[in-house]
């Protein structure tokens, strides 16, 4: 299809999120940008969040995996609905209970302000460079398609999306996010389900021919039984737990919405809703790229990884076929860049700025203070966009899980050790522990052949980063009064 059609495409799309972005934008304020003043429908919260948990990088990249991984990748999910009903009762009832904008408020009040400051900045770099490597994975797509055909540099097609997610979410924040991921989220089951039904039909094959397929060329296995493997079954639903617990439950991305709805009730029901929807929608991305593994030699695709499912529909599917794909890989994109942007811009100026604390500035200096900080985090994801396009990684779901290993491992290390213990830690020295564990996760992961043999350390290097960072804590603190055991 003509590159001009598709381009069109993408323009159309994005006037809709405008128009979305205008309506509910109005008589915005900073606690309508922060929490979306506490009033978010929980079902559209549950929804929305779909598209914002699974990103471009599960649309791209999980299909693209099967060749390699099979189905196993499911294993990571099933440990995901643990860990989303440890958030559902452990977490949010915390949350709610505190009252909270940020969530890191918490460690302010249970450890102490250099461990509330380390928990944002924490947070800031992890979503910053996982939200960047998911941002350039579908640039790089939609550049490839569409902009390299209109003889449009790389870096003019990254700041143009850049500037769109920005004229949608400056005023309203949370209070439009809400309504444009139920949108996006909507676009891209129905480009997933759509491509689904459209390669079935293209093979001639029934659902369960195609897992019979699938099973006789090893696509489909889900459990791996290996316990030396990266992928031993055990392993993985362990670390989706943690994942899932680190990466939902102690994220002001996802919480922020979370916390905008109204009761703790409403809350908990939207992360269980949550949970069940990921099981089911992954297990189609999965299906999907085993079609896509069964489609390629016919048609003569060579392509792996990332670029296999690009590849199969721009080249081989109708015209059709393609202006849904791209619906639904922009639908992909947005939730997962724009509530980053959104949550990052809150986390540094109520976290690091401290501007709910700030009784010498009126509402408007504030206002202008957000969108300065809004307008910075836009300027960094242009240059981290334009560094992961030098690096060029061939899979970004292996990359995104690696940078989470590393930097959400701290978090979870603070409040494991902030909610299962009464100890009072040596608030100074927080921010250096919170820096060693991950160089010494790097070091493990570097020489763990000679530490450990065949044994392979894979996503479980998460909850060895949160074991060190709760042992370093415990080192560095002091049994509690009996006064603070009292309270």
């Amino acid at each position: 299809m003509s590159p001009t059609v598709l381009f069109a495409v993408v323009i159309a799309y994005f006037a809709i999120l405008l128009g979305v972005a205008w309506i509910t934008s109005r008589n915005a304020n900073n606690d309508s940008f922060f929490i979306g003043n506490k009033s978010s429908n929980w079902m559209l919260v549950a929804f929305g969040m779909v598209g914002t948990s699974l990103s471009g990088v599960t649309f791209i990249s999980v299909p693209g995996a099967v060749g390699i991984t099979s189905f196993t990748y499911f294993q990571i999910i099933l440990g995901h609905l643990l860990g989303y009903f440890v958030i559902a009762f452990v977490l949010l009832p915390l949350y709610y209970r505190l009252n909270v904008t940020s969530i890191y408020h918490y460690l302010d009040t249970r450890l102490g302000r250099k461990s509330y400051k380390t928990g944002a900045a924490f947070f800031i770099l992890s979503r910053t460079l996982g939200a960047t490597a998911r941002l350039y994975l579908v640039v790089k797509i939609l550049q490839d398609a569409i902009l390299d055909g209109l003889h449009v540099p790389f870096w003019v097609t990254a700041l143009v999306i850049i500037v769109m997610i920005l004229l949608y979410t400056y005023e309203g924040g949370v209070k439009t996010i809400v309504w444009t991921d139920t949108l996006q989220t909507t676009c891209m089951l129905a480009g997933l389900v759509i491509c689904v039904v459209y390669l079935l039909d293209s093979l001639n094959l029934s659902f369960t021919q195609s897992l019979a397929q699938m099973d006789q060329r090893g696509l489909s296995t889900i459990f791996s039984t290996d316990v030396n493997s990266k992928q031993f079954w055990l392993k993985q639903i362990l670390a989706g737990m943690f994942i899932a617990i680190a990466m939902t439950g102690m994220d002001q991305e996802m919480m922020q919405k979370n916390i905008s709805v109204k009761t703790l009730a409403d809350s908990q029901k939207n992360i269980i809703v949550l949970s069940f929807i990921m099981l089911g929608v992954v297990l189609l991305f999965l299906f999907l790229g085993g079609l896509l593994h069964l489609f390629a030699p016919v048609v003569g695709v060579t392509a792996t990884g990332d670029k296999l499912f690009p590849a199969i529909v721009l080249g081989h599917l109708p015209a059709m076929v393609q202006i849904i794909f791209i619906i639904a890989l922009i639908s992909a994109l947005f939730p997962s860049a724009d509530g980053a942007i959104t949550a990052l811009t809150s986390s540094f100026c109520i976290d690091i700025l401290g501007m709910k604390r700030r009784d010498d500035m009126t509402e408007d200096a504030k206002n202008r203070l957000r969108k300065r900080v809004h307008l910075t985090f836009a300027a960094l994801f242009l240059l981290l966009v334009m560094v992961f396009k030098w690096a060029d990684n061939p899979s970004m779901i292996g990359l995104i899980l690696k940078i989470a290993s590393y930097t959400y491992g701290p978090l979870l290390g603070l409040f494991a050790f902030g909610m299962m213990t009464r100890r009072v830690v040596n608030d100074g020295m927080v921010p250096a522990i919170a820096i060693a564990a991950p160089l010494l996760c790097f070091a493990i992961d570097a020489w763990q052949k000679s530490l450990f043999g065949g044994y392979e350390v894979g996503l479980e290097l998460l909850i060895i980063n949160g074991a060190l960072t709760f042992a370093g804590l415990w080192l560095v603190s002091a049994p509690a009064s009996r006064d603070l055991k009292a309270a």
